[in-house]
């Protein structure tokens, strides 16, 4: 007994949860083991209990001040506690805070005290004034001590920012894309940040106030087939596929970069990218990476050499973006290097020994020895940034309430220039994911290394703080996918399966204040994705926060079956008909998706797929009945599931019956405007189906072109319109 009672004790001190409530309600346990490989992932000794109870005291032992304090409120007393010993005398203590602000405030302990629960173990608690929101530093200094103690102060709104019309009620709609997905005639081969401009502009034009992206987090340039959005090199940089090339300034200028672009060669390879029904990521990056560097060469002759106002801006980028930066660019470019040697290096887990982290010696050499090759990638980077800040702009400058909306991953792959790069704030030897649920037997495994929440709080949130500005910028939005990992997050020990794990909890509270602090600093409204199972405790806390939930319209069903009327969605919520890790709306009404899981093997149980048909059929009885019964469903469709089949009529009834809700935000996807049938991602799948590659069925000019496609526009106007009255 005696064993178990250390290892829970440090749990506890750990915040890893020994059981959990699973999917099917009941309790569950976790392994002794699991604990144990992922307190010592943590960095506690657990070689034996005597060594991981000393080594749990050694890693929490309090300074004299916390290393931060989080106050949400300006309004709130700042009340920060001395950790001392009984026998420390107030009157050895004075204080100094220097504001974000750049003022400097003075005093002594003694006459701020408010609190001392010294004599029952607590702490010696003193209040500063109220401070105005940012990031402050407060500076205590003892007597006869030569160096003192710091602690960052965060002081922050109650509730994130939102929009002057989402306050005022507005009810907005737009459409959620995959950019990768559009076609246009001048793309190569893969939807760009030149068409998101044109996107934005058509949709701005009848009515829609926002167009969502998929994560456009760096993924891999030398290797393009590492195309999952949802598991970025890095979460602070961008794709820099989606650069439109023929867009940016040096392209008109380098009459090299012309004549290889205008070559018949070229021109065929092109046509055959732009005409594939799949993204072809390989094709893409050749292309784009044998005329990219061209453009380059003709900025370092004309602005870098020159010292212009062009390479100023450039250089100011490079500043600002700061080591990290250095990182991603650094990565990139010896990724491309040792991956044109050899095609089978995927990431640095296979890079050769010395160069398998950014602070070898002989990766600083590699950087010194190949400048203009990095610096290459610090301006593929700064082109990126350029051209998604031209797309919000245009959307601000058409009117639209939000603009773009942004989707932040949850973590980055393990093979990427972060883990690569990595100082300890990423837990290397664990990975994230979920527990088995009813979609998914086994659990997932996601191959995410997570943040160290101890390191988090140790170095005043600093990781996270710089992950939301990168993600902040450019965009009226940020969706945060699966937004309950700020409380806590399934982590799996390395090499084990998802059934393997255990849930480790966040400072919730602090990391939404941040969240709430950044929101107003970027003008930057947010999206929880809380789909799955979730936990009581957070729904009140991300409603209190000002974090807008999420409505899937298919997963809103009451205990007898039935469906929740829109009407009654919260206010603060985005609500939906698919998601890209859903089947369409064709797909779904026709049970493609079960079909397509039969022949991929994704259900080998007949007995569980033959209930599966047999609900769907259920469900698509229910939503006949609740859109009839609502107004919504045109007498020309009939009422009876089995006999009707999903086309336009339907499928604008159902987008008409979510738009008359009670949700602020309304996403709707083009798929769903094409009647395409073949979904865009098919979650548990990797190498069974083309995942992220699936473009839309007709280019962007055909659509807006569309009869159909501009009534179904002008109708969720009106019909929002109404909701908002």
């Amino acid at each position: 007994m005696k064993q178990q009672s250390a290892l829970k004790q440090v749990a506890e001190i750990a915040r890893i949860a020994d059981s959990y409530v699973s999917a099917w309600g009941e309790e569950a346990t976790v392994k002794d083991e699991t604990i144990r490989r992922l307190l010592t992932s943590l960095g506690y000794d657990t070689s034996s209990d005597e060594k991981m109870l000393k080594s749990a005291e050694k890693k929490h032992k309090k300074d004299v001040l916390d290393p931060v304090l989080v106050v949400r409120g300006s309004d709130q007393p700042v009340e920060v506690k001395l950790n001392l010993g009984v026998s420390a005398r107030e009157s050895e203590f004075s204080w100094r805070l220097e504001t974000e602000q750049g003022e400097v405030l003075e005093g002594y302990l003694q006459s701020q005290i408010v609190r001392d629960d010294r004599a029952d173990g607590g702490a010696l608690i003193f209040q500063l004034p109220n401070l105005a929101w940012g990031y402050h530093k407060l500076i205590v200094s003892r007597k006869r001590r030569k160096t003192p103690y710091e602690m960052t102060l965060i002081v922050t709104p109650t509730s994130c920012y939102k929009q002057e019309q989402i306050e005022a009620g507005k009810k907005m709609w737009g459409p959620s894309v995959q950019l990768y997905t559009l076609r246009t005639p001048h793309n190569w081969g893969i939807g760009d940040f030149g068409d998101l401009k044109q996107l934005v502009a058509e949709v701005a034009s009848r009515g829609g106030d926002f167009v969502g992206l998929n994560p456009i987090h760096s993924l891999f340039p030398a290797n393009p087939e590492g195309a999952s959005p949802y598991s970025p090199s890095s979460r602070r940089w961008l794709n820099i596929l989606y650069i439109d090339v023929s867009s940016v300034p040096e392209f008109v200028l380098s009459i090299e970069a012309q004549q290889k672009v205008g070559s018949t060669d070229f021109q065929h390879r092109l046509q055959r990218v732009r005409d594939a029904h799949w993204v072809n990521y390989t094709e893409v990056a050749e292309l784009k990476m044998s005329v990219l560097p061209l453009l380059y060469k003709e900025f370092k002759t004309r602005h870098l050499d020159k010292e212009s106002d062009r390479a100023a801006e450039f250089l100011a980028f490079v500043e600002e973006g700061g080591a990290s930066l250095q990182h991603q660019a650094a990565f990139d470019a010896l990724h491309s290097k040792l991956h044109k040697d050899d095609s089978s290096i995927w990431g640095w887990p296979v890079f050769p020994e010395e160069y398998r982290h950014f602070d070898n010696s002989a990766v600083q050499k590699f950087i010194a020895d190949n400048q203009e090759l990095v610096q290459l990638y610090l301006y593929l980077q700064w082109v990126a940034d350029s051209q998604i800040h031209e797309a919000q702009a245009l959307a601000e400058e058409k009117g639209m309430s939000v603009g773009l909306y942004r989707d932040l991953a949850v973590g980055v792959a393990d093979s990427g220039s972060e883990t690569w790069a990595d100082d300890g704030v990423l837990v290397q030897d664990a990975s994230i994911g979920a527990p088995p649920d009813v979609l998914g037997p086994l659990g997932q495994n996601w191959g995410l290394p997570p943040l160290n929440p101890q390191v988090l709080q140790e170095t005043g949130y600093d990781a996270y703080i710089k992950l939301l500005r990168a993600n902040m910028k450019h965009c009226g939005s940020l969706r945060i996918d699966h937004v309950l990992g700020l409380l806590r997050l399934w982590w799996i020990p390395k090499g084990e399966g998802a059934t393997e794990g255990a849930y480790i909890y966040y400072p919730v509270e602090d990391m939404l204040a941040i969240l709430a602090l950044e929101s107003h600093r970027h003008q930057c409204s947010v999206i929880g994705e809380d789909l799955g199972t979730v936990p009581d405790e957070i729904v009140d806390i991300l409603a209190e926060a000002g974090v807008h939930s999420y409505k899937v319209f298919f997963f809103e069903v009451a205990e007898d079956g039935g469906y929740y009327s829109p009407s009654h969605y919260k206010e603060q919520s985005m609500s939906a008909l698919c998601t890209h890790d859903m089947p369409t709306l064709r797909g779904f009404w026709h049970c493609d998706d079960l079909k397509m899981g039969k022949e991929l093997g994704l259900y080998p149980d007949e007995k569980q797929l033959e209930l599966l048909f047999d609900d769907r059929l259920k469900c698509k009885q229910e939503i006949l009945n609740s859109v009839a019964w609502h107004g919504y469903l045109p007498d020309s469709v009939g009422r009876d599931a089995t006999m009707v089949p999903m086309d336009q009529h339907l499928s604008e009834a159902l987008q008409l019956h979510l738009a008359s809700g009670s949700s602020t935000l309304l996403s709707v996807q083009l798929e769903d405007w094409l009647e395409m049938d073949k979904p865009v991602n098919i979650p548990g799948t990797v190498n069974e189906y083309p995942n992220w590659r699936r473009k839309l069925s007709v280019g962007l000019d055909d659509i807006f072109a569309r009869e159909e496609v501009n009534r179904i526009a002008r109708r969720l106007t009106e019909v929002r319109q109404e909701a908002g009255r």
